[in-house]
């Protein structure tokens, strides 16, 4: 897809790889970047950066989903990419401090589909749409010590590959974007905090920077890809699973094991 001339919005768009999305967006050529977070301040910051819309938006509301994507119609007329951005991590394994277990599930599932059911049928009485959703490395691999995010990103690539089937074929281009570690706050701050399953993934492979993830969206997009590996060696760890997923569980069981030492040494 030609991005030149497109209307894009994109979630969780104040900072990280949200923030790189809309000022690529906007140095690509589109004509309208609105930027969406829940941090009002900070996505008015990044708006008046590539000239766009900032709008405070809880994407785990399907109602303020809607509402989103109706004005945005009615204001510049169409949306030719919704990128579901959003994503949160939390840290637990099976117990479920303040309910976290399911407000993963609302912003790193849900949100993609209210995106999708709010977004899907303009597009494809137009014709023509694209869908980015971004889940994570976690969605094809795991994340050690966060249960509810390995859940969730597996589902959320899950989905990703349904909209795709379905609507493939219909003028809808749709990316799965499955980054590694990757320098936002989403993963620097529970690596600072010692967090196991961050610290996994920074042992994992080169912590990366948001441009270098907003590069490879933009690249995919210009394909029409559909799995967005920002990291190559995400695809080759996915290759050994599904080729010998004992061994691999076995590898991962090793890891964490290992880390589970080193913290008790401390």
């Amino acid at each position: 897809m030609d991005v030149r001339d497109s209307v894009v919005v994109v979630t969780g768009g104040a900072s990280g790889i949200g923030a790189a999305l809309a000022r690529r967006f906007h140095a690509d050529g589109a004509r309208a970047v609105v930027v969406v977070d829940r941090n009002l301040g900070a996505a008015e910051a990044v708006a008046r950066e590539v000239g766009g819309v900032a709008e405070q938006v809880d994407v785990a509301d399907a109602g303020e989903v809607e509402a989103l994507v109706r004005r945005t119609t009615e204001r510049e007329g169409r949306i030719d990419v919704f990128c579901s951005n959003a994503g949160i991590t939390t840290g637990v394994e099976l117990d479920d401090p303040d309910d976290l277990w399911h407000r993963a599930f609302d912003v790193n599932l849900m949100a993609h589909m209210y995106a999708a059911r709010a977004v899907v049928p303009g597009m494809l009485e137009r014709g023509r749409g694209y869908l980015v959703n971004t889940a994570s490395a976690a969605g094809l691999l795991i994340s050690p010590g966060d249960a509810p995010y390995t859940a969730t990103k597996h589902a959320a690539v899950g989905f990703a590959e349904y909209l795709a089937v379905m609507y493939g074929d219909r003028g809808i281009g749709v990316s799965v974007v499955c980054p590694l570690g990757v320098s936002t706050p989403l993963l620097m701050d529970p690596l600072a905090a010692g967090d196991p399953g961050a610290e996994a993934v920074a042992a994992s492979g080169t912590i990366i920077t948001p441009e270098v993830v907003a590069d490879a969206v933009l690249a995919a997009v210009a394909e029409d890809r559909f799995l967005v590996l920002p990291h190559p060696e995400v695809g080759t760890f996915w290759a050994q699973k599904a080729t010998d997923p004992e061994r691999w569980l076995r590898g991962m069981r090793r890891m964490v094991a290992k880390e589970h030492q080193r913290e008790e040494q401390q």
